[in-house]
């Protein structure tokens, strides 16, 4: 569901044959052969790098990247950061559940406190596996970010306002704001170990506490409070 809101609001904006995605090979690899947008391969949380080269080559096309939050928060976290400080216009998609989803369930940097995964099976202990990574407070905090939101695809309403965050992540990019994360928090229940039918609530209850929703930073006007 993620996926396919970035992908309507790409082609609202009439960006269909004017974007690049860059993809971490992992969980969202597949992905280039599915999308029909123009794509290209990266290692593991290398996305925010890749994209720069690309922007800076191609300034007209839309850039964005699609990245998981071990991808991001894991691997990733120096390339982010530094896409960041440089205000790149770039456009990155987080899509957090907390896991590491395509190797199997393992805990990521942004794994919820008390949060079960194949690696932590009493959960994440702080005081062993120190705290989760907030990403998208640290980009707000930076400089060269332009916009962030955090929103979610656990019912109707919050998909919703999901896909007007997206597009208003692709609106600054094309602005030449500087760099826009949007954060959305999926669900995962098999690495969570709990039923597929209790994914929504338990999204809510574990990530939502730590990852609250709503806009963290608009260069354009004053934040919004998060939900």
């Amino acid at each position: 569901m993620a996926i396919r809101l970035v992908l309507e609001v790409i082609e609202e904006l009439g960006l269909a044959q004017k974007n690049v995605c860059v993809i971490g090979h992992g969980c969202y690899g597949s992905f280039v052969q599915i999308m029909d947008v123009d794509c290209t391969l990266c290692l593991h949380g290398r996305a925010p790098a890749v994209s720069t080269g690309i922007k800076r080559m191609r300034p007209e096309v839309a850039v964005w990247t699609l990245q998981g939050d071990g991808d991001m928060t894991s691997e990733g976290l120096a390339e982010i950061l530094h896409a960041t400080a440089r205000g790149e216009d770039i456009t990155c998609i987080l899509v957090n559940n907390g896991v590491f989803g395509d190797t199997g369930g393992q805990m990521t940097a942004s794994t919820v406190v008390g949060q079960r995964t194949k690696n932590t099976l009493d959960g994440r202990d702080p005081d062993y596996h120190g705290y989760p990574i907030v990403i998208g407070d640290m980009v707000a905090s930076m400089q060269g970010s332009a916009y962030v939101a955090r929103g979610s695809v656990h019912n109707a309403a919050s998909i919703a306002k999901t896909k007007r965050l997206i597009r208003t992540g692709f609106e600054r990019q094309l602005e030449r704001q500087g760099l826009s994360l949007v954060e959305i928090l999926t669900m995962c229940p098999t690495g969570w170990f709990v039923p597929t039918a209790d994914g929504a609530d338990y999204l809510m209850e574990s990530l939502g506490k730590t990852y609250p929703l709503g806009v963290i930073k608009d260069i354009t006007k004053q934040a919004e409070p998060a939900d």
